[in-house]
């Protein structure tokens, strides 16, 4: 599940493996294109943590992350 952490959305992904992992961030990759919104990731083997939300402005989370954090959601199978 998504968890507030100093004004973002955060949730880390887990896959079976690398290459499962960055086939979901592919996926996640053309969703944020289409919204032209895009998230903070990192990547290591086959964990994908998302950060949604814009820490440097200190901007509430908006309903842009929420959405965006619903579509990753449903690609992810949730």
């Amino acid at each position: 599940m998504w968890q507030e952490e100093e004004g973002q959305l955060v949730r880390v992904f887990r896959f079976d493996n690398f290459l499962d992992a960055f086939a979901f961030m592919t996926k996640v990759a053309m969703t944020a294109e289409k919204m032209k919104y895009y998230p903070e990731w990192t990547n290591k083997f086959n964990l994908v943590t998302v950060r949604l939300g814009d820490q440097v402005s200190e901007e509430p989370i908006s309903d842009q992350d929420h959405f965006l954090a619903a579509a990753i959601d449903n690609l992810y199978g949730d």
